[in-house]
C-alpha cells in the first residue's frame, strides 16, 4: 500500500491527509468561511480558495464550546478556534474519482447545542472496509445556529448543513465517493436534522436517501423560536437585533443560554404529567430548527402528509429508553402510589393500564413509567406516526432493545457503537455495553452498509404491515413491536 500522504483536490486547494491503515482520514476541511465578525449571524459563505496544500490530519475547530454535560454518553471533544464550520472525510479510495463508492453524510446530537464531528464514535473507518465513504459534518449551535433574529437569516444550522452537502456533491467524487448516492444520518439532534433537510425546499437533490435515529423532533413554530430569542436578548440587556447580539461576548451567550433551557415540572405529579403531554422535553430545548418560510415551510408531520420526501428511501428507529433514566427526577412524585390516579385524569387513561404492566417492571417501577413517558413522547410516537404519513413510501424500522445489565436500560446512544462498529471505543462499556456484542455490531453495521450501498435493508418495510427489526442479543424481525407506542400516540 502507498504510504506516502495522500493528497485531494478540492474546489477550495490541495487537502493532505493521512492513511489509517486501509483507508484515509482528512480533519476539519472547510467548507465555509469561518462565521466571526462580520459573518456572525450570516448565512454560511462558500469557502475561498487557499494557496498551497491545506494540512487536514487534525480535527478542526468545532462549534462545540462547552460539551452538553459534564459526562456525556458520547466522547464529544471540543477543539478551539474559528474556523468551526468544517468536515471531516474518511475514505478507502483518496484520489480515485472512477471508484464512484456509496458515501455516508454523518450529522452529530447534542440538543441543538452541543456535540462534535470529530467523536472518536463516529470514525468512518468500519464504513470504509466496506466500501463506505464517510463524512462528518459540522454546524452551529445553540443561539449561533438557531436563535431567531429578526434582521439576520434563520435557521443557519441547518444552513450550515446544507452548506456541507453542496461542498459533497461537488468534491465527493474526488475522494472515491458518488455524488449521486449520498446518504445523510443522524442521531437525537441529528435526527430531528435529517427531518428537517427531508421537509427544507433548500436541500432537495442533495441526498438519495436518509437515516434517523432517536430523532422525533419536530421543528419549532415561529411564535415559539421568536419568543425564546426575544428572552435570550431581554436578559443579556441588549436590543434584540444582529449588531447588539454580535456584539455581545460568547460565554455571556451561552450563560443566557443555559439559564433559558428548562426541565419538566416536579412540583406536582399531574404538573409533571401535564408537561411531559405537551411540548415535552421540546420546550427544553431553548434553540432549534423553526419554520421561516425559506429553510422550513411547515411542520415536519405537515410535510410528510403532503409527500414530501416520500421518494426517498429512509431507514429509521429508537432505542427502547431512551430518556427513561430520567424518571429518576420523577421518584418524589410517584413514591405514594399515586401514579395509576394521576394517568387516569389524562388523555392516556385508555392506555394506562397496559403502560404501567409493561414498564412498571423496569428497575426503577413507577418513576420508570415516568421515564419511559418522557421516550416515548420525545421519540417514540412522533417516528411511528411519522411511518404512516409517508404511506407506501419505501421506510424500514428498526427497535433497538439490549440492555445495558447495570441499569437494565437500553438508554439514548447505545446502539451508536454497534452502527459504527467501534466497540472498542471509549465509554462503550459505559454507555452501551460492558461486554458489547459483535454479532450486534455485525448485524447493525451490515443493515446500515446495506441501506447505505443498496437503499434497502434486510427485514420488510413499515408499509403495510408495520414489521420492524429488534436489534438484541438474538435480532429478529417482529411485527408491530411499536403497537403500545401506536396506542398512546393514538390517546394524545
Amino acid at each position: 500500500m502507498d504510504t506516502t500522504d495522500p493528497i485531494v483536490s478540492t474546489t477550495g486547494g490541495d487537502v493532505r491527509g493521512l492513511w489509517r491503515g486501509g483507508s484515509a482520514a482528512f480533519y476539519g476541511i472547510g467548507y465555509a468561511e469561518p462565521p466571526v465578525g462580520a459573518l456572525r449571524f450570516a448565512a454560511p459563505v462558500r469557502r475561498g480558495a487557499w494557496e498551497g496544500t491545506r494540512d487536514a490530519t487534525h480535527p478542526g475547530p468545532t462549534p462545540q464550546r462547552r460539551p452538553f454535560g459534564e459526562v456525556t454518553a458520547i466522547p464529544e471533544p471540543s477543539y478551539p478556534g474559528d474556523d468551526i464550520l468544517n468536515l471531516n472525510v474518511f475514505t478507502p479510495a483518496p484520489g480515485d474519482p472512477d471508484a464512484a463508492l456509496p458515501v455516508l453524510v454523518w450529522i452529530h446530537g447534542g440538543g441543538f447545542k452541543a456535540g462534535s464531528p470529530s467523536s472518536p464514535w463516529y470514525d468512518g473507518a468500519a464504513f470504509n472496509r466496506d466500501g463506505v465513504v464517510t463524512v462528518t459534518i459540522s454546524y452551529r449551535l445553540g443561539f449561533d445556529g438557531f436563535g431567531w433574529i429578526p434582521d439576520a437569516p434563520h435557521n443557519r444550522g441547518l444552513r450550515d448543513q446544507i452548506a456541507a452537502l453542496t461542498w459533497v456533491r461537488e468534491n465527493i467524487a474526488a475522494f472515491g465517493g458518488d455524488p449521486r448516492r449520498v446518504t445523510i444520518a443522524g442521531q437525537s439532534a441529528g435526527g430531528g436534522a435529517v427531518w428537517a433537510l427531508l421537509a427544507s425546499p433548500l436541500a432537495g437533490g442533495l441526498f438519495s436517501a436518509a437515516i434517523v435515529q432517536s430523532g422525533g423532533l419536530d421543528v419549532a413554530p415561529r411564535a415559539t423560536a421568536e419568543a425564546a430569542s426575544r428572552a435570550l436578548a431581554d436578559r443579556l440587556g441588549v436590543p434584540w437585533t444582529r449588531d447588539a447580539l454580535a456584539a455581545v461576548d460568547e460565554d455571556a451567550v451561552l450563560d443566557a443560554t443555559d439559564a433559558l433551557t428548562t426541565p419538566p415540572p416536579t412540583d406536582t405529579l399531574d404538573a409533571a404529567l401535564a408537561g411531559l403531554l405537551g411540548d415535552g422535553l421540546r420546550g427544553g430545548l431553548a434553540f432549534r430548527p423553526a419554520i421561516d418560510g425559506e429553510v422550513l415551510t411547515t411542520a415536519i408531520p405537515d410535510a410528510l402528509a403532503a409527500g414530501v420526501g416520500a421518494d426517498l428511501p429512509l431507514l429509521m428507529g429508537a432505542t427502547a429508553h431512551e430518556f427513561t433514566g430520567m424518571g429518576a427526577l420523577f421518584a418524589p412524585l410517584v413514591a405514594d402510589g399515586s401514579l395509576a390516579e394521576a394517568l387516569a385524569r389524562t388523555p392516556l387513561a385508555p392506555v394506562a393500564a397496559d403502560y404501567l404492566a409493561t414498564y412498571g417492571a423496569l428497575p426503577g417501577g413507577a418513576a420508570s413509567v415516568m421515564g419511559q413517558l418522557v421516550t416515548d413522547l420525545t421519540f417514540r410516537t412522533d417516528m411511528v406516526q411519522w411511518a404512516d404519513l409517508r404511506g407506501s413510501g419505501p421506510t424500514w424500522l428498526y427497535d433497538f432493545r439490549l440492555v445495558h445489565p447495570g441499569t437494565g436500560l437500553a438508554s439514548h446512544c447505545a446502539e451508536l457503537p454497534f452502527v459504527f462498529d467501534c466497540l472498542g471505543a471509549d465509554r462503550v462499556t459505559s454507555s452501551s455495553h460492558p461486554e458489547p456484542p459483535q454479532a450486534l455490531a455485525d448485524a447493525m453495521h451490515g443493515a446500515w452498509v446495506q441501506f447505505v450501498t443498496e437503499h434497502r435493508v434486510g427485514w420488510p418495510t413499515w408499509h403495510p404491515d408495520r414489521t420492524a427489526m429488534v436489534f438484541d442479543t438474538i435480532s429478529h424481525a417482529e411485527p408491530d413491536p411499536y403497537a403500545l407506542e401506536r396506542r398512546v400516540a393514538a390517546s394524545v
